[in-house]
Order: structure tokens, then C-alpha cells, then sequence
């Protein structure tokens, strides 16, 4: 949830990565991901994530923003008031394993059951007793791959060191390989320490996994909501068009260039499934431009299916209300067309 959005111009300025305030292996990780993704893409990201950090640190009065701690203070306050702060603040912790059946058209016999743990949305910075409560949730379960859609860090600018450690202490806990895809709440920045742990990220980039002799794809973009530099063509330009692709994504948002690109699962996050709902789940905000019935669950777009997780964090305050967190189990069957 942020205040600024970069124009287009912004995206074509070049930086010198011996000029960032970063610490050495930071910046060495940096030019290592240079050689992978290119100088222009990495230029980019890191340009628009120094013009929102000098936005937000100029914005030194109270006022009300998303990401103020005068904002924070007033909705606390709103909720102790109402008497829902307390039992907000449990909901909170109170992580669902939620199951869900994505049925796909001509999906490999091989990989008939082949079973994806979603996380999305940590945060996990935020509260110091989250970390022991997502491991609980995710401990006991069965799974092929896990998959994370991004947005690691509590804040969207800032240090981010607490957030690695976070997602170290989470790492051993995850019985699978891990892919992940960056949110914007992300910087560039982690990528390097985070694969060093055994994530493994895909920014506008595919994997094939092989079974029997069959292929599954799967791809990642960058952050589709506040740094537009996803780029779906480009992550699916090496899969065959006749083989099954699924596409990780931090928001729903890039739905539309998801389905001309051919990908038939589409998983995502970035809502939170608005958080803090009315009863009944009615969401009353969630900051992504897409269609109403995209904000949580399963939808459908064309021929692509999509799940957008609710998240199992928090943001801006650790209270649920109406939408209790979520870690999600996909099962990917297979049908006819």
C-alpha cells in the first residue's frame, strides 16, 4: 500500500550500483543478479525504489497515509475503542490451512495431484509472534513445491534486515523447493540474501519441472501494482504454448496480460482479502486494480484459472477482522477440455 507511483520516465533512468548506500555484499549480490536479469532491469527497480524512499522520508508530519505511524496510532485507537483491537489482534494469529482443487484442462497425467503450498503476504517483520505461528500452520503439511507471492517486508521503503531474518528462520521449515516472486513491499536488495538461504526467485523468469518424462512450468514476475515491471511475455517466452504454465504474481492485477500469455493457473496475493472486512468477508479495501471477485479465492479469467491468497500477515497493523490469514494447498487436477 503505498502514497507514490513512479511516472514512465522514471523507469529508464540508469544507476550506478557503486553509488547505492548499501552494505558491500549487497551490492555485490546486485550486480550478480545484473548478469541474469540485465543492467536496465535492475537500474530500474532500484531508481524507482530510491525516488519512493526519498518520497515517503520527506513526508515527515502527521498526516493520515497508509503507512504513517500517525495513521497506525488512529486506527489502533479506533479499534480499542469498538473493543475489537483484542480480538483482532488473535484473529490474527489464528492461521487457516485452506485447500483448494484447481481443475486444468489437458494437465499432465504425471503430474495429476501434484500439490502446491501458496504463502503470500508475510510481512513478516511486522509481529514478532507471527513467525512461530506460520511454522505451526505449515509444519504438518504434504507438499511438491511451495511458492511465495511476495511482499516479505512490513514496510515499503526502509531497512529490511529484520525481514531476512525472518525469512531465514523460516527457510528450514519449508519441506520443498521454495520459488518466490517479489511484491512492493520488496526491494531488489533482498533477492540476493534471500537465495542464499534456498529461495529461489523468479522475476519475469521460468523454471521447468520435469515427471515422466512431461513438463510443468513455472513462471514469475515482478510487482504488477507499484512498480510495473512485470512483464508476462517475457516469463513465458521460452514455454510451449501446448505445455501447462502456471504464473506466480504478487496482485491479480496482471490477469489480463497473464491470459494472452497463455498461463493456465494464475496464483497471487497482494489484497489481503481487505483484512480488516465486514461481516460476512466484504472487503473495504484492497488497494489492487482488478475486478471485484478477483480481492480472494478462486476465480476464473477466460481459459485461466486464478486463486488470489487473503495472506497469512498483516499489514499496517496486526489485526483481522472478518478475514482470518491463510496458508493455501493447491491441489492441481487434471480433466478434459
Amino acid at each position: 500500500m503505498n502514497l507514490f507511483r513512479p511516472s514512465r520516465a522514471d523507469r529508464v533512468q540508469t544507476l550506478d550500483l557503486n553509488t547505492l548506500d548499501r552494505p558491500p555484499e549487497f551490492v555485490s549480490g546486485l550486480q550478480s543478479l545484473e548478469s541474469r536479469l540485465g543492467s536496465k532491469y535492475v537500474a530500474q527497480r532500484l531508481r524507482i525504489e530510491a525516488d519512493h524512499e526519498t518520497a515517503m522520508s520527506r513526508k515527515a508530519k502527521p498526516s493520515f497515509n497508509l503507512e504513517s505511524r500517525f495513521s497506525e496510532r488512529a486506527l489502533i485507537l479506533g479499534l480499542r475503542l469498538t473493543g475489537l483491537y483484542a480480538r483482532g489482534r488473535r484473529n490474527a494469529l489464528s492461521i487457516e490451512v485452506r485447500r483448494h482443487e484447481a481443475q486444468i484442462a489437458n494437465f499432465p497425467a504425471a503430474f495429476d495431484g501434484f500439490t502446491i503450498l501458496h504463502l503470500s503476504d508475510l510481512h513478516i517483520d511486522l509481529t514478532p509472534a507471527f513467525s512461530g505461528a506460520l511454522i505451526e500452520a505449515i509444519e504438518p503439511l504434504a507438499y511438491d513445491l511451495c511458492v511465495l507471492t511476495g511482499d516479505y517486508r512490513a514496510q515499503t521503503f526502509g531497512p529490511f534486515e529484520a525481514a531476512l531474518e525472518g525469512m531465514g528462520q523460516l527457510k528450514p521449515h519449508i519441506k520443498s523447493p521454495a520459488y518466490a516472486v517479489l511484491g512492493n513491499h520488496d526491494s531488489i536488495c533482498m533477492v540476493p540474501a534471500m537465495e542464499s538461504m534456498g529461495y529461489s526467485f523468479l522475476i519475469n523468469e521460468h523454471i521447468r519441472i520435469k515427471r515422466s518424462g512431461r513438463d510443468l512450468h513455472i513462471a514469475g514476475i515482478d510487482d504488477a501494482h507499484f512498480y510495473c515491471l512485470e512483464d508476462c511475455r517475457r516469463a513465458a517466452q521460452e514455454i510451449p504454448r501446448d505445455e501447462t504454465s502456471i504464473l506466480l504474481s504478487h496482485t491479480p492485477e496482471a490477469y489480463r496480460q497473464a491470459a494472452d500469455a497463455g498461463f493456465a493457473l494464475m496464483l497471487c496475493g497482494h489484497t489481503h482479502g481487505g483484512q480488516i472486512c465486514l461481516p460476512g468477508g466484504v472487503a473495504l479495501l484492497t488497494e489492487a486494480k482488478s475486478p471485484r471477485q478477483f480481492v480472494r479465492g478462486a476465480w476464473r479469467y477466460r481459459d485461466m484459472i486464478g486463486y488470489t491468497s487473503v495472506g497469512a500477515g498483516t499489514c499496517i497493523v496486526d489485526v483481522r477482522l472478518n478475514c482470518r490469514p491463510e496458508v493455501t494447498l493447491h491441489r492441481l487436477r487434471r480433466t478434459e477440455p
